[in-house]
């Protein structure tokens, strides 16, 4: 078995699919591929991580491997993903986090930054696996349908191979060294509060969960700097095992409950990396990506920043959002599932908002990925400048069209693709909703599963399409 990318890196159950020695090899393509060939010239790699117990053992592989091409690692220790990005933009570096997201416990996975702070594109991960395939004699069949490995590892490879394969032996002053920068967690504080250009947040209760991830030890201080009041905070005790655990951006049932019973104005819950965000409002309603994004989008508008009056979002993105922005004037561009798709348009054609309805929001003028800290904050700041309840400025931003997701376990997600009777039902039930709603059917890019997702007049009816669209899938992929 060897690597893959999906949508967000590479991910798997740590230490039986995402090996130390696996990551080691990634690591050693990586120095070769990444950082020696960035546009600084420069032989330092920047490295954070989540809370996962396997965090530590992960990172050190991949820093063995970095280390032993010459490249000198600075490990930011635990760290949001988003300051992780920052950090390597502001200083021109290459980087990594050691995080699976929002994923269970178990799984771990390796994200992957350019020098820009970006996500690396489709043809670079393509290039990684080859070259892993390469260094490591790996079975192309293993490989997977990742991010577009091309069949064959040569076609992205230079011209007589070997690049890609580990060089001579280092030793002594060739090998790469390790600092431990202590100073990383303190300088994304303060990056993120200069988003707020000077305002505060004095007199605005918040209730935060941390999913017992990578914001734990900033996010409330972070808060409280801007002069917000924090009256109760979830998730901020990671043990290794606990991450994401009833907890956080995938669970806000629990902190619906403490903006309740504390009388908070909103609740902000992060994910395991701190990458995306979902709020609670004042009476304990969840306000998702699209909410958010279309909150976003019309004070921004109002303001006049926001480029091109043009949001980027994905096809996961409701309806009632695309009816929402129509009716403000604002112009909706759409890309596949990923943040790092909604980067590329963003990017493109210099836009500057963009997300995703799990709680990515990318403002471009101040980051290079989903930051769930900086999203909130902005929030909370919108909030305070409107002087009205989140549960008023949220209900008015769209009417949101009923929808239902299901996740899929399935034996084989790669043959989604070909499974005509899938397809088959899928286009029974678009006729059957007539164009009153919509359904998308897609393979996780993180996981082994196929998402269903049916939207609907009714709750009950996009149900009862979900259901029948999932024994489909069951039948023609198999169960797991």
């Amino acid at each position: 078995m060897t690597l893959r990318f999906g949508t967000d890196g590479v991910r798997g159950v740590a230490g039986r699919e995402l090996t130390p020695e696996l990551v080691m090899a990634l690591g050693r393509v990586t120095a070769r591929w990444l950082v020696a060939s960035g546009p600084s010239g420069s032989c330092s790699f920047v490295m954070g991580r989540d809370t996962r117990r396997s965090g530590p053992m992960l990172a050190a592989a991949l820093s063995a491997g970095l280390a032993a091409e010459g490249v000198d690692v600075i490990d930011v220790g635990v760290l949001p993903t988003p300051g992780v990005a920052a950090i390597c933009a502001s200083r021109g570096l290459a980087g990594a986090v050691i995080s699976a997201s929002h994923n269970p416990f178990p799984d771990n996975g390796v994200k992957l930054f350019a020098a820009d702070g970006r996500k690396l594109d489709d043809l670079t991960e393509a290039r990684l696996e080859a070259a892993l395939l390469e260094a490591t004699g790996a079975s192309p069949a293993s490989l997977g349908s990742g991010a577009g490995l091309l069949p064959s590892a040569a076609d992205l490879l230079p011209p007589g191979g070997g690049l890609a394969s580990p060089g001579a032996a280092r030793s002594g002053a060739d090998l790469g060294t390790l600092e431990v920068d202590g100073n990383a967690l303190s300088w994304y504080r303060q990056h993120v509060l200069s988003a707020l250009d000077g305002r505060g947040l004095d007199g605005l209760r918040v209730a935060l969960d941390c999913a017992n991830g990578a914001a734990w030890a900033v996010a409330a201080s972070a808060l409280r700097d801007a002069g917000a009041e924090v009256v109760a905070v979830l998730g901020a005790a990671p043990d290794g095992t606990n991450i994401n655990r009833g907890v956080g951006s995938t669970e806000p049932g629990p902190l619906g409950e403490v903006v309740e019973a504390a009388g908070a104005d909103l609740g902000l819950a992060l994910d395991g990396d701190a990458d995306r965000v979902i709020a609670v409002d004042g009476a304990g309603h969840v306000v998702d990506g699209d909410r958010l994004l279309a909150l976003f989008a019309a004070d921004m508008k109002a303001r006049g920043i926001l480029a091109g009056d043009t949001v980027v979002v994905t096809v996961m993105t409701n309806l009632g959002f695309h009816q929402a922005m129509a009716a403000a004037g604002i112009t909706v561009h759409q890309t596949q599932v990923g943040d790092r798709y909604v980067l590329q348009a963003l990017d493109s054609h210099r836009w500057s908002l963009g997300g995703e309805q799990s709680g990515h929001v990318i403002f471009r003028d101040l980051a290079t990925t989903g930051d769930g800290l900086l999203s909130g904050l902005l929030l909370a700041d919108l909030v305070a400048r409107s002087g009205r309840a989140l549960e008023e400025l949220a209900v008015a931003s769209m009417v949101r069209l009923p929808q239902v997701l299901r996740n899929v376990p399935v034996a084989d997600r790669d043959g989604l693709a070909g499974a005509g009777a899938v397809w088959e039902a899928v286009r029974q039930a678009e006729r059957a909703l007539g164009g009153r709603g919509r359904v998308l059917i897609r393979p996780s890019g993180t996981e082994r599963l196929v998402r269903v997702m049916v939207e609907a007049p009714s709750e009950e009816e996009a149900d009862r399409v979900a259901l029948e669209l999932v024994d489909a899938v069951t039948g023609a992929l198999g169960s797991r």
